[in-house]
């Protein structure tokens, strides 16, 4: 049984031209098993199918490489904002173990999740995974949060225009925000024109593509930092959302 789930794994990733070692695999099994034992008792996932946690978290989170090419030296730090579970945040972290994460949640009961898992996988034994129990707008505002990262990516957590300020403010100029997306995705980015041009981002690709193993449409859209988000962003918690740009 334990053969034909790895045969799974490995299968969905290779069509993804992303080949792991056996450790990695074994880590992505015991993430798995983590995931479905919390998930009992505190609502991580509403999907628990081994099939389905590959395709629609795992493969979906290290889909990420259709659209950046992450280093393999590890000379890069990434934020993911609104982390849930671990997606996309804990897959690239265990497919390119010398990145530098950051897992930004608001929940601190998911964040203790998290940090079990760092812990149980030894995920800190190359680059630096960490975790941070805070509101995207305000952990912005920790000493030297602001515009230092090089990639800010986010998965299923809001409209784009409330995300583009959620994640804008973060990056470097230069740096890239990739925001996953669904079959909305189009309708998404054209609201988001405006927003995107006041934080000082602007779309260089948009790639939609269809989820290995499955007929789900996914698409990456990948926001440029182009300039300085002006100070004022992202306003006080809760504004974006209410009063989107």
């Amino acid at each position: 049984m334990m053969a034909n789930k790895t045969e799974l794994l490995t299968d969905l990733l290779i069509q993804l031209n992303i080949k792991l070692t056996d450790e990695q695999i074994s880590r992505f099994m015991r993430y798995y098993e983590m995931l479905i034992d919390t998930n009992k008792v505190m609502n991580l996932t509403a999907i628990t199918d081994y099939t389905e946690v590959c395709i629609k978290h795992f493969a979906d989170s290290l889909s990420l490489i259709n659209s950046y090419d992450i280093p393999q030296a590890g000379d890069i730090h990434i934020l993911d904002i609104g982390t849930g579970a671990g997606f996309p945040g804990i897959p690239l972290k265990i497919a390119y173990p010398e990145i530098n994460i950051t897992l930004l949640d608001s929940l601190s009961k998911r964040v203790r999740f998290l940090d079990k898992v760092i812990d149980e996988l030894g995920l800190n034994d190359r680059g630096l995974i960490t975790t941070a129990d805070m509101r995207a707008e305000d952990y912005v505002k920790e000493p030297g949060k602001r515009e230092s990262y090089d990639l800010v990516v986010s998965r299923a957590v809001a409209n784009l225009r409330v995300l583009s300020e959620y994640a804008l403010p973060y990056v470097k100029t230069d740096g890239s925000f990739i925001s996953y997306k669904g079959d909305n995705a189009k309708e998404e980015l054209a609201e988001s024109e405006n927003a995107i041009n006041i934080l000082g981002g602007e779309v260089c690709d948009v790639n939609e593509f269809t989820l290995p193993g499955s007929d789900i449409t996914r698409t990456l859209i990948n926001i440029k930092k182009t300039r300085p988000t002006p100070d004022k962003y992202p306003r006080k918690a809760g504004l974006p959302n209410k009063k989107p740009l």
